[in-house]
């Protein structure tokens, strides 16, 4: 587990010192990369620092964008905290599974986690801007967490990990990245529609299930072209047998 390649997203936070107290849990767990979803002039500078305390650099580099799409794209894969299922979800890793599946990738790959608004947590819009999900089981009287609770039991989990695994040797291979990924999606799309595998209409969900099945395998780039020229052959031979 390489924490370098550790990112933290933040959504559309509305509390200044919510930021600040994530800054500081980030830092307790050796996180420094922090992105946030909105402006920084939203919030008010010296609240952040009163709950960031020492950890005010994680602030001061942080680095804030328009949405989770443009701010995951150099990531291998993008994980949205949530307890909402959802139908198209698949299912949502515990913190110690999402640590497990992440170890591997960080080594040569970034990876995002994605936290929502404080009182909302992420829309579904958000989520499915994500790859996969993450959930921290809670009471079901009052399930709620606190956001930089959050952020402190997911960082955490990833710390452990890389603690347990200090000598692990690397994967040897670099994933591609989010933005580089949507190239073969659009690839793979464009054969399936070529020879008549769905309708215009199921586009979307099919890219959606070929993005989340590769991002967590964190395919490399030879293995991304290879994948793109199979499909490509296939549509090509489809046509042919049609003629």
């Amino acid at each position: 587990m390489n924490l370098s390649n550790v990112v933290i997203i933040l959504s559309r936070p509305e509390e200044s010192r919510n930021v600040g107290a994530v800054c500081r849990a980030m830092a307790n767990n050796s996180l420094k990369t922090l992105r946030i979803i909105g402006k920084k002039t939203d919030f008010n500078e010296e609240r952040v620092r009163i709950l960031a305390i020492h950890a005010a650099s994680i602030w001061e580099n942080a680095q804030f964008f328009d949405s989770i799409t443009e701010a995951a794209k150099d990531c291998v894969l993008c994980a949205g905290t949530t307890r909402r299922r959802g139908k198209k979800r698949g299912k949502l890793l515990l913190p110690e599974e999402f640590a497990e599946t992440a170890s591997d990738i960080t080594q040569n790959g970034k990876i995002a986690v994605v936290f929502g608004n404080e009182r909302t947590g992420l829309e579904e819009e958000e989520l499915d801007e994500c790859t996969m999900g993450v959930t921290i089981p809670s009471s079901a009287e009052f399930g709620s967490l606190n956001l930089s609770h959050a952020v402190q039991i997911i960082a955490y989990h990833l710390y452990r990990k890389s603690q347990c695994e200090s000598k692990k040797i690397s994967r040897g291979s670099v994933p591609v990245s989010l933005e580089r990924l949507g190239k073969t999606v659009t690839g793979i799309a464009d054969s399936l529609q070529k020879i008549g595998f769905f309708k215009v209409t199921g586009r979307t969900d099919m890219e959606k299930f070929w993005t989340d099945v590769l991002s967590r395998a964190a395919i490399s780039e030879s293995e991304a072209a290879y994948i793109e020229k199979i499909f490509d052959k296939a549509a090509g031979l489809s046509g042919k047998l049609k003629n």
